[in-house]
């Protein structure tokens, strides 16, 4: 079975604050980061044992994640995005991992709605 086609855990719109940004001024005064992942992860045993230690406890990854996105800052949001794919990685049950991060605050001179960075990793 490919990346993605069975079994995932998703977490949509994760709220991070955090000083990332090429300029100075971004991290100074610091902006919103929202991040989505999709961990690719068999969920058998787990529903078959109703054992959460079985799968990923989405509570512990959400709560990893928004720590590795607000902790030292980086320049770049591929960055931050590399941090979260490690982080949903070094769960045991996690296979592959999709991450998106938006900075919907980015400091661009045209009306937008949103920027961001997706990027898919594997397990080694």
């Amino acid at each position: 079975m490919g990346l993605f086609e069975g079994d995932t855990i998703t977490l949509t719109g994760l709220e991070c604050f955090a000083h990332h940004g090429v300029f100075d001024f971004e991290r100074q005064a610091g902006q919103r980061f929202i991040i989505d992942l999709v961990v690719d992860v068999d969920l058998i045993a787990a529903a078959n044992s109703d054992d959460v230690a079985q799968t990923i406890h989405y509570g512990e990854l959400a709560e990893a994640v928004v720590a590795a996105v607000e902790r030292d800052p980086v320049d770049l949001i591929e960055t931050v995005a590399e941090r979260v794919a490690a982080t949903a990685l070094a769960w045991n049950a996690a296979r592959a991992v999709r991450v998106v991060v938006h900075k919907p605050d980015a400091p661009i001179a045209v009306p937008f709605a949103d920027v961001a960075v997706t990027i898919v990793r594997r397990q080694r």
